[in-house]
């Protein structure tokens, strides 16, 4: 099973390489956002601070948030409804490994192409735009499990919603709908702090942050000790709701699949 897994991860690795400038495009793309507010509370900052954070500081946070969207942002979720819709999940079932694999093997093989374009522009800006990041090794090493946990959450959830096209023709607009939650509550137009307060609240409760803004939050120091404990608690929540909707959803969905001759 192993061994059929990262088999399949290596031949849509390869086949990805051959469109590697298109990946490269979408991933240039996902950047441009952050970028404009790296310039825009960068520049707000000036000599002084805002919530605590330097210019210096806001352009560490949005260069490795950039990272960060690119790793957690799973683009396979927007497949998995055309492969219901058109009957193209009948090959994926056909596969001697679970079709998880699939969705897995095109996550894997895909963060290797965009960090091939990711990781050097990231350090281009870096020596360009000088973030100040005051690292500490405790961060790093929670930086790790925060940043698996992360794209763990944000890739489960998206394909419980993906799979609710097995009932609903328009499944993706609740994909689209979660990008622009994440966009405004997951640290991107603005560093959770300086959200109004009932954005700041519901960024805290939902699930958005913990995709995103969390392992940002971790690496940069932003969080105390109990600031952490409680952010993996509920990071790891999330992810256990959403793994348990996905396994119900999956089975229910691919009962009503077979009985209408999918």
């Amino acid at each position: 099973m192993t061994r059929g897994g990262w088999a399949l991860v290596r031949g849509l690795w390869l086949s990805w390489l051959q469109y590697r400038s298109f990946f490269f495009i979408l991933a240039f793309g996902w950047m441009i956002p952050p970028l404009i507010y790296l310039l825009v509370w960068s520049t707000a900052a000036g000599t002084q601070t805002i919530a605590g954070l330097t210019r210096g500081e806001f352009v560490a946070y949005y260069l490795i948030l950039i990272l960060v969207n690119q790793v957690t942002y799973a683009q396979t979720n927007w497949t998995v409804g055309d492969l219901i819709r058109y009957g193209q999940l009948n090959r994926v079932l056909l596969r001697p490994i679970p079709p998880l694999y699939d969705a897995l093997a095109s996550e894997f093989a895909g963060k290797v192409v965009y960090l091939v374009f990711d990781l050097p522009i990231v350090a281009l800006l870096a020596l360009i735009l000088r973030p100040e990041l005051d690292f500490r090794l405790e961060n790093g090493l929670a930086f790790l499990p925060a940043l698996v946990l992360a794209w763990a959450l944000r890739f489960f959830w998206g394909y419980w919603l993906a799979l609710l096209a097995f009932w609903a023709t328009r499944a993706d607009a609740l994909l689209a709908l979660q990008d622009s939650l994440i966009f405004l509550l997951a640290g991107q137009v603005a560093p959770i702090a300086l959200l109004p307060g009932a954005l700041q609240t519901a960024a805290k409760i939902l699930p958005f942050r913990y995709m995103v803004a969390f392992p940002v939050e971790v690496l940069t120091g932003q969080l105390d000790a109990a600031g952490l404990l409680a952010g993996f608690a509920i990071q790891a929540a999330w992810l256990l709701v959403a793994v348990t909707l996905s396994a119900l959803l999956w089975r229910a969905g691919l009962r009503r699949y077979a009985a209408i001759g999918g």
